[in-house]
């Protein structure tokens, strides 16, 4: 598998193993953010550390998940972007969309600060 999902205490974690989110892995990120980003989650982590590129299609994925969770209130956090990765979100301003952090525990942690 391109990715593998963890679920943390009803914290969910996508964990890419690619080196390129594109066209070709984009379909099943979606179906499976769809499946996850449900109302009674805490937050949705993308942990990219491994990602060096994404086309459009990738950051199609981040937005499904961003448009599906952000009615709840429901924070979606990329960790570890590259600074290519940082450059492309911020050149679209899609960086404005979401938090980012260095660790997954970093993400997670501020996750539990906003339920309390």
């Amino acid at each position: 598998m391109k990715f593998s999902i963890e679920n943390d205490n009803n914290i969910i974690v996508f964990s890419f193993k690619e080196k390129s989110l594109g066209a070709d892995i984009a379909p099943e990120i979606k179906a499976k953010v769809l499946i996850e980003a449900q109302p009674d989650i805490k937050g949705l982590i993308f942990d990219i550390a491994n990602v060096e590129s994404l086309d459009s299609s990738g950051l199609g994925a981040f937005l499904l998940a961003h448009r599906t969770l952000r009615e709840h209130s429901i924070p979606v956090i990329i960790v570890s972007a590259s600074k290519f990765v940082q450059s492309l979100m911020t050149m679209t301003q899609i960086d404005q969309l979401f938090k980012f952090y260095e660790t997954v525990d970093s993400a997670k942690d501020f996750i539990n600060k906003q339920v309390l």
